[in-house]
């Protein structure tokens, strides 16, 4: 048997997979770890405890699969992306805690970059709008803010990286430094035409060069896992962020395919093969994982508070004691009974970009209840993703392409069929579940296993891919423009607060 193991480092949790070479999954092991917030808009994370919890779950899988190391054909990486670490090079210690993508301290310098009218400039050669989103500001953040950073990293004594450097550097003992296309693609400082870091984003935001991973195709012999680490060394076959990744685990490998990720954000990606489609309604354009040194793309909307709403619910509400239990409750009343939750906690992302917003809950009345409002939340994550599939079709059309005709769907909510259908209802197109939900690390785990051969080319990858369910549209297509204009209303509302 050949085995294939994913580090699938997430937001929230660190995880590990180990799948079959027919991409069905052996074994996995899974750590949450802490979120700080220091203060309003701030979100951090302690990287030592990225490290220790991803390398703990390596080897939990391990024993779970009854495997060694040396079963293990390849590892592949994916990883929350923008997620900004600088560290030492010499004692391997962060000098600063992680500052998640989430994290917003950095909208003023953002806002400078704006006012100063570069952002066509960003946009041409990165892809990206001007955000706190993107990792460039967040490291000017840090060589700012602590103390001699800057010089030290002036002299070559610093490494930034988004965690799938951070974890190839632990991995590899401090030999290799790097990453990926489709991470570099989201720091705002790589030229996605020319696949290489931009001297000119660079000298914007004073940012020296010696920081800097070196970057490769995402399907690539990235160097080894030292054998202390997990009882033998594994060959690092493969990096993806993690929604370019769920896009290559889902087989969607051809211009105009679509998936969408239902995790603590949504991720909605559509490849748009070796084109560079600059969107016109609110979309970023970013690199796809590629398995070659060719570029390919797919535009992209972004969701900043997805199954975050839930965990909300059930942590700051008190609605529920276990996430699972959102499905029952939203269950229990027929509709949202004209609720509407716009969970704007740290502003609104694609297509509507908008830092000020912030949440709200309007359309309530006495007769609204705990259950209503349960609703209202599960339902605003299928409005947002609804709201990026009508803005990605609108491009894939003006580009002279058909609108998305299927929507692919993986993540943990996912398994939400109350979500589901009325994802599909909203959207008026089928929704499509695969059998494996874990696409994020089913991507790495196939570009590590195209790297190492395990795999000969995409069209191998795409046999394997299986749907488990199809969710068709029920409601009339008036209503569900109806519900839409209702969401949209709420939104402006949530912009105006």
């Amino acid at each position: 048997m050949t085995y294939l193991l994913a580090l699938d480092q997430g937001t929230s949790s660190s995880r590990s997979i180990i799948f079959d070479a027919a991409g069905q999954i052996v074994a996995s092991a899974q750590r949450e770890f802490r979120q700080i917030f220091p203060q309003p808009g701030w979100v951090e994370h302690d990287a030592l405890e990225i490290w220790d919890s991803q390398l703990a779950t390596a080897r939990e899988v391990l024993a779970k699969a009854g495997l060694q190391a040396g079963d293990i054909k390849a590892l592949g990486i994916t990883n929350q992306r923008e997620t900004t670490v600088v560290w030492n090079r010499q004692t391997g210690l962060p000098i600063h805690p992680a500052i998640v993508w989430q994290d917003r301290r950095a909208e003023p310098t953002c806002a400078d970059l704006r006012a100063k009218g570069l952002t066509p400039l960003v946009q041409q050669k990165t892809g990206l709008v001007i955000d706190a989103y993107f990792s460039a500001t967040k490291l000017k953040w840090i060589l700012d803010q602590v103390p001699g950073a800057r010089a030290q990293a002036g002299r070559g004594e610093l490494a930034f990286g988004t965690v799938d450097s951070w974890l190839v550097w632990r991995l590899t003992n401090g030999r290799v430094h790097a990453t990926d296309v489709s991470n570099a693609a989201r720091t705002m400082l790589f030229n996605v035409h020319r696949n290489e870091w931009d001297d000119e984003l660079l000298q914007l935001l004073d940012i020296p060069r010696e920081l800097l991973p070196t970057v490769h195709p995402s399907a690539h012999l990235f160097g080894h896992a030292a054998a202390e680490h997990l009882g033998a060394e594994i060959a690092i076959g493969g990096i993806a962020g993690d929604q370019q990744s769920a896009l290559f685990g889902q087989a969607c490998f051809k211009a105009g395919m679509a998936k969408n990720t239902y995790g603590t954000g949504c991720f909605m990606l559509m490849h748009t093969g070796a084109q560079f489609q600059t969107s016109t309604n609110g979309l970023i354009t970013t690199s796809a994982a590629q398995s070659t040194a060719t570029p390919e793309f797919a535009l992209e909307g972004s969701v900043f508070i997805g199954g975050a709403v839930v965990q909300w619910l059930r942590d700051g509400l008190q609605a529920f004691d276990a996430s699972n239990e959102v499905e029952g409750l939203a269950e229990s009343v027929p509709d949202a009974g004209g609720v509407m939750f716009v969970p704007a906690f740290t502003g609104l992302g694609a297509p509507y970009w908008n830092a000020e917003a912030r949440g709200a809950i309007v359309g309530l009345t006495r007769g609204s209840t705990v259950a209503h409002i349960a609703r209202a939340a599960l339902e605003s994550i299928a409005f947002q993703s609804a709201a990026l599939l009508q803005a990605m079709s609108r491009d894939a059309v003006a580009a002279g392409g058909a609108p998305v005709s299927e929507l692919r769907v993986d993540g943990g909510a996912c398994v939400n069929n109350l979500l589901m259908q009325f994802q599909a209802d909203l959207l008026g197109i089928p929704v499509v579940r695969p059998r494996v939900i874990e696409t994020t690390a089913l991507g790495a785990a196939y570009l590590a296993g195209l790297s190492s051969g395990v795999y000969r080319s995409l069209d191998d990858l795409s046999s394997h891919w299986r749907a488990e369910r199809v969710f068709r549209p029920t409601m009339p297509r008036a209503r569900a423009q109806e519900l839409m204009a209702n969401w949209e209303r709420a939104v402006r509302q949530a912009c105006a607060s």
